[in-house]
């Protein structure tokens, strides 16, 4: 919130720091990582944001993004020792399922198909079509694949919808 009142202040534009994977799933705080009048990295998944960062930090011969950063255990720092893997399934495989859903339009039958665990699958897709709220109060997305959340991507929030 300082950071937003900051930007009203100033007119600096705050760039939000949500995610993909973390847009998708609705594990972003509407006044934390959420905040923001633009999500530059709010269509790259999470395994693509940690690898620009690998990336970034080869290009430069240094650490600009602190090791310990991309070692350690991703989490929402809300409570004390929680991890993102408490509450999630690991990045490499929510990352895959939510590019098949998102990107290529697969549902949960072709998902299952391609040889993801249904009780994954569904608990990722249930995912998805919950936080959709979320995702209507986010700042809006740079695309850089093939679909990003924004126009084109809406689920209904108050009919019941099931996927």
């Amino acid at each position: 919130m300082l950071l937003m009142a900051f930007s009203n202040k100033t007119g600096a534009l705050l760039i939000s720091t949500g995610n993909k994977s973390e847009l998708a799933t609705g594990f972003c705080t509407l006044y934390g990582d959420m905040a923001g009048g633009l999500a530059a990295i709010g269509d790259l998944s999470k395994t693509a944001v940690y690898a620009l960062a690998r990336w970034f930090n080869r290009q430069s011969a240094s650490d600009l993004i602190p090791s310990r950063i991309l070692t350690r255990p991703p989490t929402a720092e809300l409570r004390e020792n929680q991890t993102d893997q408490d509450t999630l399934p690991p990045y490499d495989e929510l990352d895959e399922v939510l590019r098949g859903h998102i990107e290529e339009h697969l549902g949960a039958r072709r998902l299952i198909e391609r040889g993801f665990a249904e009780e994954l699958v569904r608990r990722v897709l249930k995912l998805v079509v919950l936080s959709e709220y979320k995702r209507r109060q986010a700042a809006p997305v740079l695309r850089v694949t093939a679909r990003a959340f924004g126009e084109g991507w809406r689920f209904p929030i108050a009919h019941g919808y099931r996927h």
